[in-house]
């Protein structure tokens, strides 16, 4: 996959959480306190150069006043897009895996 590719999913993901973050009225500076990361590392997260790692979920759920299960379910779809869409047998792959769990 194409380094540009990765950074736009990364983009959807950072954009959703900017969305909230901004909706919610909350800067920047709280949300990187929390996630004990600083701004400047959750305004790369924001704009898709970095990626959001899945331990900062909680952080990020607790900060944004969301459902975690919402933020992780969104999280874990998005991230199997970013490194399989495409892949002509994903539906049959995810199948799989969804009957050994």
């Amino acid at each position: 996959m194409e380094t540009n590719t990765i950074h736009m999913k990364n983009a959807e993901f950072g954009m959703y959480l900017k969305s909230l973050r901004e909706e919610k009225g909350i800067p920047q500076r709280k949300v990187a306190q929390r996630l004990d990361i600083d701004t400047s590392t959750l305004s790369k997260i924001e704009l898709g150069e970095r990626p959001v790692l899945i331990s900062m979920l909680n952080g990020l759920a607790e900060v944004l006043d969301i459902d975690f299960k919402e933020l992780q379910i969104k999280y874990i779809s998005e991230s199997i897009l970013m490194d399989f869409e495409g892949q002509p047998y994903l539906k049959e792959a995810l199948n799989k895996t969804i009957n050994k769990i």
